[in-house]
């Protein structure tokens, strides 16, 4: 028979991996007695663990929801496939995903053993995703991102290779805060030691990132939050869209399809609760247009007139589309 600590593992697996188990079954599965299948189950409980116990000949246990999401038990297949989906959901354009889903590829991954880290590499690699839409750039290393999310989480001063926009390279020695992506891009927002100021690091420009093993206390951030901070940031840059439009449509309505991509403000006076104003800064004028159609709402362009030109244009490809023979 196992040890307790491992029956009492194995018991937990189990319970996870089948929604309901006969008593029997259970017990047999385990090659324990009824009796101390019963006693194994108790100490689950008092682990936080909610096991329904079903009385009766034919009387079973299962795993209930509880008021908390307790550890889980996983064997070496789910955790490669709970690697690779979170990486996915990381590289993806769902607002509020993204950066959940890589805090939690941090933690699978800290854990990982190598050789489950190798298979998730190997699947990664070997995978070509399908998308549709304005293309999401995939030139951000997975481990660059895991390393960074790490070294927010722990408070760890980093070393990395940076490229700038002008091409010159040059070492970085920071104090990592917050992962934040915008748009089609991932960027680090960390304190610059070498230039005593804040600063937003492109991700796809990170290269050869270190901890340094020397802890840090968090310093204020000069903004509301880390979105907020790279926004300001990227607003002037070159090759930047700056997008302000008119919709006619409840701030809060558009607000759920902005998220942090861009900033909505309700409209004074008799159209207040009608009409908001949206402003967001774009690399591309594909994302903001698709954003607006998405809305289904009437919707005035302000500036750039780039953009007028982008919706009328896909307006008349869409007006000419038609049924083949006619």
């Amino acid at each position: 028979m196992a040890n307790t600590s491992t029956r009492t593992l194995r018991l937990l697996s189990l319970l996870q991996t089948h929604r309901y188990w006969p008593g029997a079954e259970l017990a047999e599965r385990l090659g324990v007695s009824p009796r101390t299948l019963r006693r194994d189950v108790e100490r689950l409980r008092e682990l936080g663990y909610p096991v329904e116990a079903q009385r009766g000949v034919d009387g079973g246990y299962q795993l209930a929801a509880g008021a908390a999401l307790p550890p889980l038990v996983i064997d070496d297949e789910e955790a490669v496939a709970l690697a690779v989906s979170l990486q996915g959901a990381a590289e993806g354009a769902v607002d509020g995903v993204a950066e959940a889903s890589l805090r939690a590829l941090a933690k699978v991954v800290q854990v990982m053993p190598a050789r489950l880290r190798r298979r998730v590499e190997a699947l990664r690699s070997m995978t070509v995703p399908g998308e549709w839409g304005a293309p999401v750039r995939h030139d951000v290393d997975p481990g660059v991102l895991t390393a960074l999310a790490l070294a927010c989480r722990d408070d760890e001063r980093l070393r990395f290779s940076y490229t700038a926009a002008d091409g010159r390279g040059g070492e970085r020695e920071v104090e990592p805060h917050r992962l934040v992506r915008l748009g089609r891009r991932w960027y680090l927002v960390a304190y610059d030691l070498g230039r005593q100021d804040w600063r937003t690091f492109r991700v796809d420009r990170v290269a050869e990132q270190r901890g340094t093993g020397v802890r840090f206390r968090q310093r204020a951030l000069p903004a509301e939050d880390a979105a907020a901070f790279v926004r300001g940031r990227i607003e002037g840059l070159p090759g930047q869209y700056r997008v302000e439009v008119l919709v006619e449509a409840p701030a809060a309505r558009v607000g759920e399809r902005v998220g942090r991509w861009g900033t909505v403000e309700e409209s004074d006076g008799p159209d207040a609760g009608r009409r908001c104003r949206l402003r967001m800064t774009a690399d591309s004028l594909d994302w903001p247009a698709m954003l607006l159609g998405s809305i289904g709402a009437e919707f005035t362009v302000l500036q750039p007139p780039e953009l007028l030109e982008l919706v009328r244009e896909w307006g008349e490809r869409f007006g000419r589309a038609n049924v083949p023979g006619r």
